[in-house]
């Protein structure tokens, strides 16, 4: 069994969220990839915490960010 490379994982999904929904993490919420939170519901409010905003003030917006991260953790297998 081949080991899971976290940061490519968060990386290629961080990618998504800033190329198609305008999620562009800074530099130091980059930093933070190696332990990123582990469901999907938590790792979406982490985006929009890292953007500076309330993801209960952008429904809409936060089910756009939580399908692509939710598809994304479930290709990780176990998370």
């Amino acid at each position: 069994m081949t080991q899971r490379d976290v940061r490519a994982d968060v990386g290629e999904l961080l990618y998504e969220l800033c190329v198609d929904l305008g999620f562009c993490l800074p530099p130091d919420g980059m930093r933070r990839q190696e332990a990123p939170p582990t469901d999907a519901d938590s790792f979406t409010d982490a985006v929009f915490e890292a953007e500076g905003m309330d993801p209960a003030e952008h429904d809409g917006l936060r089910e756009q960010v939580r399908e692509v991260v939710d598809r994304h953790m479930r290709g990780w297998g176990g998370a």
